[in-house]
């Protein structure tokens, strides 16, 4: 496994001219171009001068109370090195100077890592943490992750398997659902109907063509009024209409309690009990929880959970050669943790 070992790495290396995208890749993570360069000083000036075999443990705490996520990345990261790791679980619940992790080995073995393992954990559990505040307010209704968009590509799969940890009972882009083992959610977007014409063409389309464990869940705001559309959709498509999803733009007033009250109980003496309300667009805590006692059965939540802040993290050595120690303004020697489990 490379890994820049001197600055002069560093000065050596060239960025491909021809590259067409500027997220790093695996390699360059594990190979150290993410890092802060200062940790690369750090390893050539230890090495150079007999502190290379140097045993450390360090601890890293959050900054604020929410739920952790990464921890598995994380370790991903750490895998192939000859270290110790304790962590609390992925979607355990922290506070503010909570440990998180707690690596031993020497430095230079994984101090290259601080970077990208705080930058994995701090993103991660801000994502988590936002999914997680969603999911007390939904009274128990699912809730899915429809992030993806807001963030960049590179991590939008990062984001959506965080949401998951977090709460989301499955996320829409592809490769986040299946990080976590599950398959991705959603039907199709406005886009189908708009070129087709109608959202019951467009409805039946779906039907014919989807497999059957694609859901019949139909959006209903792209030309009509909502509850219009829902009973022409529920009236073409009988039983097989699973569900309408109701994703109002804000220049009409966006999804509101009223509406979705009034689309239930029209659903209902029109003889369709059976099909579900699904709300999406600009969605916030206050919005779901009302929405939620309106009558609305399931969610699409995207910026208020790709949109959330990073919970800070910082990594201290704790231990030198056994020996605790401490920078200013910290108390020397582990912290006292009942939580933490060993993962490697």
């Amino acid at each position: 496994m490379y890994q820049l070992k001197t600055i002069q790495d560093v000065a050596n290396y060239q960025v491909d001219k021809d590259r067409k995208l500027y997220s790093a890749e695996h390699h360059e993570i594990i190979s150290g171009l993410t890092t802060d360069v200062y940790f690369v000083k750090t390893k050539q000036l230890l090495e150079s001068k007999g502190y290379g075999r140097t045993k450390v443990t360090a601890e890293i705490f959050a900054r604020r109370s929410g739920i952790v996520a990464g921890i598995d990345e994380a370790l991903g990261l750490l895998q192939d090195l000859d270290v110790e790791v304790e962590a609390l679980p992925e979607g355990a619940a922290i506070e503010a100077k909570d440990v998180v992790m707690r690596i031993t080995g020497c430095y230079t073995e994984f101090g290259l890592y601080e970077t990208a393992i705080l930058g994995i954990l701090a993103h991660s559990s801000g994502w988590a943490t936002a999914a997680h505040e969603i999911a007390q307010v939904t009274a128990g209704k699912p809730f899915f992750c429809f992030g993806a968009r807001h963030v960049h590509p590179a991590v939008a799969p990062v984001m959506e398997r965080a949401a998951i940890v977090g709460g989301a009972k499955g996320a829409s882009c592809i490769l986040g659902a299946k990080l976590i083992g599950l398959e991705p959610v959603g039907t199709v977007p406005h886009a189908l109907f708009l070129i087709v014409g109608d959202t019951v063409e467009g409805a039946e389309m779906y039907h014919q063509i989807m497999p059957p464990e694609s859901p019949r869940t139909i959006l209903v705001d792209t030309y009509k009024d909502e509850v219009e559309e829902a009973l022409r959709l529920a009236a073409a498509l009988g039983e097989h209409l699973e569900g309408v999803r109701v994703d109002t733009p804000s220049e009409r007033g966006g999804v509101t309690p009223g509406l979705i009250q009034e689309l239930r109980a029209k659903l209902d003496l029109a003889g369709y009990q059976h099909v579900r309300i699904f709300a999406s667009g600009g969605l916030d805590l206050e919005k779901v929880k009302v929405l939620a006692e309106a009558g609305v059965d399931s969610f699409g939540v995207g910026s208020y959970i790709s949109a959330a802040p990073p919970i800070d993290m910082t990594m201290d050595i704790k231990e030198v050669d056994g020996k605790p120690v401490a920078k200013r303004g910290r108390l020397p020697g582990l912290t006292p943790s009942d939580r933490l489990q060993r993962i490697k």
